[in-house]
């Protein structure tokens, strides 16, 4: 029973340490949550009082910003104010300005309907007295007409004719200034760029001819270049177009032609034939077709050296072969390929020397001839073949068409290359040496110089001196005055430039004098 009863004692005590357990915790418990609550109250109490401080600092601030916007607003409206305010004293400046110049406007519309008003009057009474001017000098030369019992055109061709003596003096003096102004200046000018241009171009020249020589080495080949009964040197002559003469000179055979480009071709081939040995008539077909093969290349190789020493730039290879074909050609005497180059090189310095395209010269000097090469095949001069040529193959430059069509005045000139081809192509032709003329042509030129001048009234004499290049005229002293002369001479320039062709330039002198002879006896 003790047992039970134990155990009984400890159950009850220990519900009795939980129930004051539990109370005193819930003590604790509501202790606790009274002071957090009195914590809290604190708390919200110290944030309120914070929220109602800075709700003050913030409307403090607040009225300060709206203060100072409201100052600064306030100075902006003054500044806009002052500003209005000078506009409108621009703008009232400015209406007085435009109102004094739309017064000074009307004054000067008046004035101006005043000055055309009494202009118009003046006009009126100018053309009335005009009128009457008319009227008197109609009435005046009528009375003449009575007096002097001439007509109107018997009247004015007595003046005209006295007016024209009377001037004749005046314009001989004024043209003879004007002349020897412009003679002056043209021809310093003129020296110092011809001087120029030969002083930096000189060329070697050379006279070619017709016929070459071939070397043998002995007198037993020329009777196998005639071979039996003369078959070899026919055949060797129907072949390449050109006469082979062996004589008695020794060592050489002559090949004659007047085509340079069949008797080099010749002579090249018997040059061959004659290292070879072997001469017959199939032989000379052969080595004669492989030497023209030959030639038609060595004519295109020079012909791009040519185009390559005067530096004109890219050309036709029709034109390059044509050019070729000039080193084959002659005009008396004088290498055209040559004389070419010459005139391209020559045009090309004058031309830098007057500021000009030097290359685009070069090229005009370089074809101006290039007709040459063709003018057998086509009809016409060879400025006229040479210009459709280059046009044909690719030539679309005009100054360099119309240098060549016109560098012999064959057509009006109209560009200056044209000009400068002319003269470079004069001063190649007329170096000592580069061309020979023959007799005739000389006497002619000479001939038709002095008929010329001895066309013009006046003229007793006239000689052709100094190998064409100057003309002494003898005028008659009774018929003439130095203010005739002077006429007569500037007449018979004018009159050689149209009518005669001749290299350079030529000189007209007018020799006018009064001989007085008396005997002492």
């Amino acid at each position: 029973m003790e047992l039970p009863y134990v155990i009984l004692v400890a159950a009850l005590t220990a519900l009795i340490a939980a129930a004051l357990g539990f109370g005193g915790a819930r003590l604790l418990d509501r202790v606790r949550l009274d002071g957090v609550r009195q914590q809290t109250e604190r708390i919200t109490l110290a944030a309120r009082e914070e929220a109602e401080k800075i709700k003050k600092e913030a409307e403090l601030k607040a009225k300060d910003d709206l203060f100072q916007r409201r100052e600064e607003l306030d100075r902006e409206m003054e500044r806009l104010r002052g500003e209005l305010r000078d506009q409108e004293r621009r703008l009232d400046k400015r209406e007085d300005s435009l109102e004094e110049k739309n017064q000074a406007l009307l004054k000067k519309e008046r004035t101006l309907e005043n000055t055309q008003r009494k202009l118009q009057e003046r006009r009126a009474e100018v053309e009335k007295r005009a009128e009457e001017a008319e009227t008197q000098v109609e009435l005046q030369g009528r009375k003449l007409h009575e007096i002097s019992g001439l007509t109107r055109e018997q009247a004015e061709a007595t003046l005209l004719e006295r007016l024209e003596r009377e001037l004749s003096e005046v314009i001989a003096e004024r043209l003879r200034k004007h002349e020897e102004a412009l003679r002056q200046a043209s021809e310093e000018r003129a020296r110092k760029v011809l001087a120029v241009a030969i002083q930096r171009y000189a060329a070697e020249h050379t006279a070619d001819t017709t016929v070459s020589t071939v070397d043998i080495p002995s007198d037993d080949m020329k009777g196998r270049i005639i071979g039996r009964e003369g078959r070899n040197i026919r055949t060797f002559e129907k072949c390449t177009g050109v006469d082979v003469i062996v004589d008695d000179t020794p060592g050489v055979v002559i090949v004659s032609a007047f085509d340079n480009i069949r008797r080099e071709t010749a002579r090249l081939a018997l040059t061959k034939l004659i290292q070879d040995g072997r001469i017959h008539p199939s032989r000379i077909e052969e080595v004669v077709t492989e030497t023209q093969a030959e030639m038609e290349k060595h004519i295109q190789e020079v012909g791009r050296q040519a185009v390559q020493d005067a530096n004109i730039g890219p050309l036709h290879e029709k034109l390059v072969q044509l050019l070729g074909r000039l080193k084959f050609r002659t005009s008396y005497s004088q290498n055209v390929l040559q004389h070419s180059l010459e005139v391209a090189h020559l045009c090309g310095l004058m031309a830098e020397e007057l500021g000009l395209d030097g290359r685009l010269a070069r090229r005009c000097g370089l074809l101006h001839d290039v007709g040459k090469a063709a003018d057998h095949e086509m009809e016409g001069g060879h400025p006229k073949i040479g210009a459709e040529l280059a046009r044909r193959h690719g030539e679309t430059s005009k100054e360099v068409l119309h240098a060549i069509a016109g560098h012999h005045d064959d057509v009006t000139v109209d560009h200056i290359y044209t000009v400068l081809v002319a003269a470079a192509d004069a001063i190649s032709a007329s170096r000592p040496g580069a061309r020979r003329e023959t007799l005739e042509k000389y006497v002619k030129r000479l001939e038709e110089l002095e008929a010329v001048a001895s066309g013009f009234p006046g003229v007793e004499h006239a000689y052709a001196i100094q190998a064409g290049r100057e003309v002494r005229v003898i005028a008659n002293a009774s018929q003439t005055t130095d203010s005739d002369a002077i006429k007569v001479c500037h007449d018979i320039a004018r009159a050689i430039e149209e009518q005669l062709h001749y290299p350079g330039e030529i000189k007209v002198t007018v020799v006018r004098e009064t001989r007085a002879v008396e005997f002492a006896r």
